[in-house]
């Protein structure tokens, strides 16, 4: 069944056409969404669609978990904590670090309560499935946060079997940390992919705390995630994801895709990016992103290959995924 929308939804869903999909000239498909550039001090600097519309973030809210973990002595670093806010392609390095942060908390991978899944890289999936193994909490794309929530725990002597559950300290943590950062309450909460409890912010918090991040000083909990993230990108996400290649091309760069369409971007200066496309189609966050970006003084040269993703017909590039003019122009 089929249930109506309730009062007041319609206006998360105020969302205005971004990407366009452009086939023999011809405009075949549009996908809407919302888009936001925060400025240094937080504040929305330009806005495309409803930004203060509440909106579940899905990973990219990683690094806010990842900062209520450090706020509550979780002792990891380098590769290791990034890999804690990453949404990883199952890649041996991936599912060795995530039992390296197991055996710091002397538990075995039957701790994990994330739901079993298979690799969510597309070759490791294959090499995954051809040795004739099925879905294990391990592959499941956010095992090393998971390993890390269980980690946290254990340092500080709370229950590792209901680590999950929103009344947990822990996710109570998880709960403050994102308030803390997007500047607003969290408006509604749900249940993510991976059965840990997701917090509505809006796009704009989400733009924020990237910027926050980013351009936090030295030795803050948030440069610490920052820096892990930006100097092993590939921990983050894996081999040709483009969260890895957009961080190695732009110096500084914080970046972190989610569910549904979402991307949100930091820069060291304090500025912030954040898009949600309305049907969840991840072929157009990126371009989206990509045009913010370029909106926020990006070499256009280095966003080349984010820009636009190509159109095929009979095997040939007939056309292309791109932005609309809206955001084709940096801001003045």
């Amino acid at each position: 069944m089929i249930q109506a929308a309730r009062s007041g939804d319609e206006a998360a869903f105020a969302h205005i056409p971004l990407v366009g999909v452009w086939r023999n000239g011809f405009l075949e498909s549009v996908h809407h969404g919302t888009a936001v550039l925060t400025g240094t001090d937080g504040s929305v600097v330009e806005g495309h669609g409803a930004v203060d519309a509440p909106m579940f973030p899905r990973s990219a809210n990683k690094p806010f978990q990842g900062l209520a973990m450090l706020r509550n002595g979780l002792d990891l670093e380098g590769e290791l904590l990034a890999l804690a806010c990453a949404s990883h392609s199952g890649e041996a390095f991936h599912l060795e670090g995530t039992r390296r942060i197991l055996a710091r908390a002397g538990l075995p991978e039957s701790a994990l309560r994330c739901v079993p899944d298979l690799p969510l890289g597309a070759a490791q999936r294959d090499a995954w499935l051809a040795d004739g193994r099925g879905p294990e909490r391990i592959a499941m794309n956010c095992s090393g946060k998971h390993a890390a929530m269980l980690l946290t725990c254990v340092r500080n002597g709370w229950s590792t079997e209901d680590y999950l559950a929103p009344e947990h300290p822990l996710q109570k943590a998880v709960r403050q940390a994102v308030e803390d950062v997007a500047g607003e309450p969290v408006a509604a909460v749900g249940v993510d992919g991976c059965g840990a409890p997701l917090f509505a912010i809006s796009l704009a918090g989400l733009a924020r705390s990237f910027g926050r991040f980013a351009g936090a000083a030295e030795g803050a909990p948030e440069r610490r995630i920052a820096d892990a993230m930006r100097a092993h990108p590939q921990w983050v996400a894996g081999t040709g994801r483009d969260v890895t290649d957009l961080m190695r091309a732009i110096p500084g760069l914080l970046a972190k895709d989610g569910a549904e369409a979402v991307y949100a971007v930091g820069l060291p200066d304090g500025r912030g990016a954040a898009v949600k496309i309305a049907d969840g189609a991840t072929r157009a966050h990126i371009v989206a992103i990509a045009a913010l970006l370029w909106r926020m003084g990006a070499d256009e040269q280095t966003l080349a290959t984010f820009a636009q993703s190509p159109v095929y017909g009979a095997g040939e590039v007939v056309g292309a995924i791109r932005a609309f003019p809206l955001l084709s122009e940096p801001a003045r």
